[in-house]
């Protein structure tokens, strides 16, 4: 057997490395990220759920967060709905 007879099973393995795993270790870092993000949440963190409602963290626990979406209007949400950390300046109403 020469080198060219393996190319099409060589070439196939680089294929399905570029195709599926490759992407599959991209969206595990991703996930990593996330879930240490929402580890180290802290009670007045600006934040966006993965609904796309804005809020103040309020209360936080081990599985819920209470979330401060207007003066006075708390809401418990998943701990793990947070999606990410927002810069207060980005969500200024008056801009």
């Amino acid at each position: 057997m020469t080198f060219a007879d393996f190319l099409p099973l060589i070439l196939l393995a680089l294929v399905f490395f570029l195709l599926i795993i490759r992407p599959m270790r991209e969206r595990q870092k991703q996930y990593s990220a996330l879930r240490q993000m929402q580890s180290a949440l802290q009670p007045g963190a600006r934040v966006m759920i993965s609904s796309g409602i804005h809020g103040t963290i309020s209360t936080i626990d081990d599985e819920t967060v209470g979330l401060e979406i207007a003066p006075g209007v708390i809401v418990t949400v998943a701990r793990a709905a947070v999606a990410e950390v927002v810069d207060p300046e980005v969500i200024d109403p008056q801009a």
